[in-house]
């Protein structure tokens, strides 16, 4: 009978054993397969994150912070600050009856224009779109920093595109 117990004993740990292994050997098998996909999950990431750094890099090469010979332009002045001046001037000219007198076209449809987004482009140029909400167009704007530190401003063009209801 002692015979007995211990020959089951054994073969139960046997088989403990061999599970056990398997167990392990699987899971270690599982986790670098993880660790690998995982790893090229991260260069594909790493590899898209260059991608869209050059990506913006382009898309803000005409902006007043990126332009070295307008930086040239205003020695000695935060040209940050000048891009909010610009942009800020021009916001509060959207307020005017009858709509924004920069862009060149009167109210149409009942509804005067006022300028949604600008772009300073150097230390001379702003590319802004405007609407009314039925039409809209862009202008490209002049603009001159005055020795008082006041901003003028002079339309250099204006596209109004065309009307197309729906």
């Amino acid at each position: 009978m002692k015979k007995n117990l211990f020959l089951y004993l054994f073969i139960f740990s046997l088989l403990i054993n061999v599970f056990t292994y398997m167990f392990f050997t699987g899971k270690q098998k599982y986790e670098q397969e993880r660790v690998t996909a995982m790893e090229t999950k991260v260069k594909a990431d790493k590899d898209s994150l260059k991608a869209e750094k050059v990506k913006m890099a382009n898309e803000n090469y005409f902006t007043l912070e990126n332009d070295v010979n307008a930086k040239e332009y205003f020695a000695g002045q935060d040209v940050t600050a000048i891009a909010i001046k610009v942009r800020d001037e021009i916001y509060k000219q959207n307020i005017t009856p009858g709509g924004n007198p920069l862009i060149g076209y009167p109210a149409m449809d009942g509804k005067p224009f006022s300028i949604a987004k600008i772009r300073v482009l150097n230390h001379r140029w702003v590319i802004a779109d405007f609407s009314n909400g039925l039409r809209w167009g862009e202008v490209i704007l002049k603009y001159f920093i005055e020795e008082d530190g006041s901003v003028s401003f002079e339309r250099a063009d204006t596209v109004l595109y065309e009307f197309k209801p729906y």
